[in-house]
């Protein structure tokens, strides 16, 4: 499906809403780890704009917020660029990640009520049914609300808030291989398993099988053996 510049929309189109800066840089921060905004691209505010269906006001407002995060770069009277991602990089993120979500899912475990896990369970089962589908953008989507309000059951908002940044560095363009291969699947399953063992208080369990989710990122995901 092409807009009315014959250009395919790098984002699906989101509704009007009072939190629309919030909303705008979620949408384009998936699209950038996607694939869909292409690494080393450049993409005006005013396309990006119409793309998504608001005013170009939002738009500039979240490629501040991105620039911050170190995922787009200004580029003068053209727009903004997205950061490409070495390798090294992203071993660094994964690292980090590895740092701050794998302890704090240990802690969930201990801390989580039956109807917190539960709350999560409706995000497992629409992880496994984008993957069976195919729906990348949407799989991302609700990946992130997955992972974000498992850590959040932590009681800190500090982590919440740098798992997203981090999580917005990844690049998952490799994402339709995994679906091809029924990969996507596999890896979508153990979202349900992490609550299982949650729901089971056993911290041990959940923080080595978050640890090995996380080898996706930096392996499968990144085209590399995984660690």
């Amino acid at each position: 499906m092409t807009n009315a510049a014959g250009m395919s929309p790098v984002v699906a189109s989101i509704a009007v809403h009072s939190s629309i800066r919030e909303r705008v840089t979620e949408a384009l921060r998936e699209a950038m780890v996607a694939g869909t905004m292409e690494p080393g691209a450049v993409y005006s505010a005013p396309a990006l704009a119409q793309m998504l269906g608001v005013s170009a006001t939002p738009v500039r407002e979240a490629m501040i917020d991105l620039c911050k995060e170190g995922q787009v770069e200004a580029i003068r009277n053209r727009g903004y660029r997205v950061v490409r991602i070495s390798d090294r990089e992203l071993d660094e993120v994964v690292e980090l990640r590895a740092l701050i979500e794998v302890p704090t899912v240990a802690r969930v475990a201990g801390l989580a009520s039956p109807e917190q896990v539960a709350a999560l369970r409706p995000l497992a089962d629409e992880l496994d049914r984008t993957a069976a589908a195919g729906l990348l953008r949407e799989f991302i989507t609700a990946d992130n609300a997955f992972h974000l309000g498992l850590l959040a059951l932590a009681g800190n908002e500090q982590i919440v808030r740098e798992a997203r940044r981090l999580r917005g560095l990844s690049r998952l363009s490799a994402l339709q291989h995994l679906h091809d291969e029924g990969r996507l699947v596999q890896t979508a399953a153990e979202h349900a398993r992490l609550l299982d063992l949650i729901e089971a208080r056993d911290a041990d369990g959940a923080a080595a099988l978050m640890a090995t989710h996380l080898g996706h990122v930096r392996g499968v995901w990144a085209g590399k053996p995984e660690a």
